[in-house]
């Protein structure tokens, strides 16, 4: 089977049957997947990153297939470029099959969420990205377990899945440029001008907990900041279906005058050949 047709066979969702959500355990088995695709390429995102990269993907106006997304975030072979010594190609078969089916499975999920009606995130069908606060994940921890980290050199909540989104948006920058109606591109501007504010590092002092009873991990203001973060990827999306995808300018080539040789190459004045 050639490498596009396994990527798109692979990577798409089913349209005639709904998938089921992610469970903690299929997360994990994404993370799995990942490490072991970094054993061959070290620059393998983590699910995080994906998990931006995808949302991104949902509210670009262009759809982009598998075949073009998966170089760019996974750095896997194009199309017709695969051998067996490929860096960051999925160890067989099976594996990308397996990963193909929890993305289309995750890809589902966020596009019905993006699709539902909701007017607050703690709606049960509302979009909660796959954020996650390691600075949380490290004071759960007794300090001797912490392997040498520190809470300063972690990443901020949201930061990685920021990274992502602006990733994908960077790689395809032209189907991102705002529209001709104003208020429609001020409302793309302010949402992506959110989303880039979650890729800088918090420098206000921990207030909240993300994690049950542990010490807390993330500001108030950033706290803040993830919900504005995913209000804005529903404006995106909307406002991105409302205009359809981009539509290529065509130029139309001047023709020549009346009296002029006609461009067919005839040897006639235009008026007396193509311009009758």
């Amino acid at each position: 089977m050639p490498l596009d047709t396994m990527y798109e066979s692979f990577f798409t969702p089913l349209a005639t049957a709904p998938l089921q959500p992610l469970s903690t355990e299929d997360f994990d088995e994404l993370e799995t997947i990942l490490d072991d695709l970094r054993s061959r390429m070290d620059e393998t995102p983590q699910w995080e990153f994906c998990e931006g990269f995808m949302a991104a993907l949902l509210c670009a106006r262009t759809p982009v297939g598998p075949s073009d997304y998966l170089p760019v975030l996974l750095g896997l072979p194009l199309a017709g470029e695969l051998t067996q010594e490929d860096q960051g190609s999925f160890k067989d078969l099976a594996q990308m099959q397996r990963f193909g089916e929890l993305w289309s499975r995750r890809w589902a999920d966020i596009q019905t969420r993006l699709q539902a009606d909701v007017s607050a995130l703690d709606d049960d069908r509302c979009y909660h990205p796959e954020m996650m606060d390691q600075r949380g994940d490290l004071l759960a921890l007794p300090q001797e377990e912490w392997d040498g980290y520190t809470l300063e050199e972690l990443p901020d909540l949201g930061l990685v899945w920021a990274l992502g989104f602006m990733f994908a948006v960077e790689s395809w920058l032209d189907d991102w440029a705002p529209p001709k109606d104003k208020n429609q591109a001020a409302l793309i501007n302010r949402a992506l001008a959110t989303i880039v504010a979650l890729t800088e590092d918090d420098l206000e002092p921990p207030a909240l907990p993300s994690l049950g009873e542990t010490p807390p991990s993330i500001s108030q203001a950033r706290a803040e900041l993830v919900a504005l973060a995913i209000w804005a990827v529903y404006d995106l999306y909307e406002t991105h279906r409302e205009l359809g995808p981009r539509v290529a300018t065509v130029y139309a080539k001047a023709l020549p005058g009346r009296n002029e040789a006609c461009h067919c190459g005839s040897g006639q004045k235009f008026k007396k050949c193509c311009g009758r």
